[in-house]
């Protein structure tokens, strides 16, 4: 590694295997793609320090019709993605994500890494603070929906899930500057209907409007949403970039709710990024105070344990960063929500959508589940 006092990131991988291929062999070749793409005996001295090393190899027992595969320990120079965590993506997953058969199991995150990123600016307890939920209790979110409607029909929307209860109502991504609610109008008019809600009821309910587009005008943007008293925003990291992300994070004074858009793409069961690593570590380097993902039972397929595995990376220790809130999604039933209030404990944000919109009364839909979830209290 470059230095005796720089250590190296400790990735986990899972090799499928090659007819006749060994597990030491697969790895070794990893190991030199991922750092220096030439074979070990064409790396000069020089730059020896920074070749991926392999640490161990496990063989991983064969099941009928699956490929061979092994399971191998890969120590990667923390130095080679310096402070960009954009960089330390590629470190992680960049050619690999090329070939079949690799997938990023877990990572042994070096001390001295961690200290180059700030991290989540609020976490659990400044988002609680924004939101007015200062007690330990599970939140509510609520999704402004659907693309299509005027910026008027989406702050009505935005209106009742304030006033029946929501803590946060953010827009659906997909809603950015369409020509029937574009950005400036949609964001002043969802505001000032969640202001007029926060007021009627003496609430702290927040508005999370969708924070994309062309570089050149998110700045412009951000300040905006400043300006109206906007105290939080949407990011997708995938699509604007995980340094963009931790710029927007560490300058602009939002609370930032990240939408896992594109992530699926990580997740199959041979080849990818585990959830938890790129959505539960990744995301949380980069300054997301909350992470949406999907919920199993719901539309996407997204498994309990693994559901109840990202809460706890999210939450739990990480060096110095804060921790963030877990926000299952994804077509969460309203009647499920005792179940997964035990599973999630109150360190969570409920973001239902279809369900409430399902109902007759929206305001009185989100009133019923904001109750559900302050039962505890009581």
């Amino acid at each position: 590694m470059p230095s005796s006092s720089s250590a190296p990131l400790l990735v986990r991988y899972r090799l499928a295997l090659g007819e006749g291929e060994s597990g030491e062999s697969r790895a070794l070749r990893l190991a030199c793609e991922q750092t220096s793409e030439l074979p070990p005996d064409l790396v000069p001295a020089s730059a020896r320090p920074f070749l991926g090393r392999v640490e161990s190899v496990e063989s991983v027992e064969r099941v009928a019709g699956e490929p061979r595969s092994a399971v191998a320990t890969i120590a990667l120079p923390a130095e080679a993605a310096g402070e960009d965590l954009s960089q330390l993506l590629v470190l992680l997953f960049g050619n690999a994500s090329l070939q079949p058969g690799v997938r990023v199991e877990s990572v042994a995150w070096p001390a001295e890494l961690l200290l180059r990123f700030a991290g989540p600016a609020f976490g659990i307890a400044g988002l609680r603070e924004l939101a007015g939920a200062r007690e330990r209790r599970a939140l509510l979110c609520g999704a402004a929906k659907p693309l299509g409607l005027s910026s008027a029909d989406l702050a009505e929307r935005v209106g009742a899930l304030a006033r029946g209860g929501a803590d946060l109502i953010k827009d659906d991504h997909g809603i950015s500057d369409p020509p029937c609610s574009p950005f400036a109008e949609r964001v002043a008019r969802c505001q000032e209907a969640v202001t007029r809600a926060n007021q009627a009821t003496g609430g702290s309910a927040l508005y999370v409007p969708t924070l994309s587009g062309p570089a050149a005008t998110l700045p412009q943007r951000i300040e905006r949403l400043r300006q109206i008293g906007c105290r939080a925003a949407l990011v997708a990291p995938l699509g604007l970039g995980l340094e963009t992300v931790r710029e927007i994070a560490g300058s602009s004074g939002l609370a930032l709710l990240a939408h896992p858009a594109l992530a699926g793409a990580f997740f199959a069961p041979d080849h990818g990024i585990a959830p938890e690593i790129l959505l539960g570590d990744l995301f949380r380097l980069a300054g997301c105070d909350g992470v949406i993902y999907p919920h199993e039972g719901g539309r996407f397929p997204f498994p309990a344990a693994r559901s109840v595995a990202l809460a706890e990376h999210l939450r739990g220790p990480l060096g110095h960063l804060r921790p963030a809130f877990p926000v299952p999604a994804g077509g969460i039933a309203a009647e499920r929500l005792p179940e997964l209030l035990a599973a999630m404990g109150p360190d969570t944000i409920f973001l239902i959508g279809s369900a409430l919109y399902s109902q007759p009364d929206l305001e009185q839909a989100a009133a019923l589940v904001a109750a559900v979830l302050r039962e505890d209290l009581r």
